[in-house]
């Protein structure tokens, strides 16, 4: 129950994040979702981080990992908006700017989740 407690939490501070600043940053391009993108993007660095640590040391408790790597990471990125969003772009005929971002997305993705866990190494 504990757990569950912990992605509950965890998951809600994340979404609550996740609306603010997607609300605020969706509407600067066109046909570029920014708040969206930096949310995931964002998310990809931390879980970096939260794993590296969890996986380097017992620097975090398995219940501070779930807390903030399933819990808030989970609640804070959104792989259902990027698939919506990837959906209209291709439902209004915009290739070129679906692939971009499509693109974008997932090799900056791997990058952050580089980053952050060569960051966890480092610290």
């Amino acid at each position: 129950m504990k757990q569950l407690l912990l992605v509950f939490f965890g998951g809600g501070i994340g979404s609550i994040l996740r609306f603010l600043i997607s609300k605020n940053f969706n509407n600067y391009f066109q046909h570029f979702f920014l708040g969206t993108f930096l949310v995931n993007i964002i998310g990809c660095l931390l879980i970096g981080i939260i794993l590296g640590f969890s996986l380097k040391s017992d620097y975090l408790t398995q219940n501070q990992t779930l807390l903030l790597s399933t819990g808030f990471c989970g609640g804070f990125t959104t792989f259902s908006t990027f698939a919506f969003e990837k959906h209209s772009l291709l439902k209004a005929g915009e290739i070129m700017h679906f692939s971009i971002y499509t693109i974008t997305s997932i090799v900056i993705g791997v990058i952050a989740i580089a980053i952050g866990l060569w960051v966890s190494k480092m610290l």
